[in-house]
């Protein structure tokens, strides 16, 4: 069977997961765990659309579950079907951003490409931070100054609650001089991002809006 599961659904699975080892935890009503137990598997059933009866197969025992054991070995029988980012070398990067002289490089070697939705690093030394992600079915880059904040806030990506920064790019204006500067808050550590991230919405009218 092929991957088919996107990083961040593999999040949002993660996530019902635990909804579900909670609702073992702390619900004492078997009709209630019940509840909690179905509601979690047609959460995770409807983030594909027709599924083979192999791809059912393989998720259906989230049902099953009861403790963080269980969890986890669900968790690592669907980690061969997270399809993987794609592949990203130094050469590939450089072209993504062929103005910048001195390009910052993230360390690739020891990435394993299922656990982002998008690659993401700083160069606090130009106070400056780099996205690789791909949209339309290509790879694009952004890049802008990124500015740390010393309080924990919202992230505008994935929405968890980290040490974040702001994240400020120029996109050309309508007249030929003009530049619109847009940004907003995102995380600083974007492994920490992407292991947060359950849909790629935010992701994409991110990218949209910025680039």
């Amino acid at each position: 069977m092929e991957p088919f599961i996107r990083n961040d659904q593999y999040n949002f699975i993660k996530a019902q997961i635990q909804t579900v080892i909670n609702g073992h935890a702390t619900v004492n009503g078997e009709d209630v765990l019940s509840a909690i137990k179905s509601i979690a598997e047609e959460r995770v059933f409807t983030l594909f659309t027709d599924m083979s009866e192999e791809q059912k197969q393989l998720l259906h025992p989230i049902s099953q579950i009861e403790d963080k054991a269980d969890g986890e070995a669900f968790l690592a029988q669907l980690k061969p079907y997270v399809i993987p980012f794609k592949e990203v070398t130094e050469k590939t990067i450089k072209k993504l951003f062929p103005k910048v002289k001195k390009l910052k490089l993230p360390a690739l070697e020891n990435l394993d490409r299922r656990d982002f939705s998008y690659l993401g690093w700083n160069d606090y030394g130009a106070n400056k931070k780099y996205i690789v992600t791909e949209h339309n079915q290509k790879l694009i880059g952004l890049q802008g100054t990124f500015k740390r904040v010393h309080d924990k806030g919202v992230c505008a990506l994935c929405h968890g609650i980290e040490e974040v920064g702001m994240f400020m790019c120029e996109k050309k204006g309508s007249s030929q001089d003009a530049f619109i500067k847009r940004g907003n808050y995102i995380c600083q550590d974007s492994q920490k991002c992407n292991e947060n991230l359950t849909t790629l919405d935010r992701l994409t009218d991110f990218v949209e809006r910025l680039s």
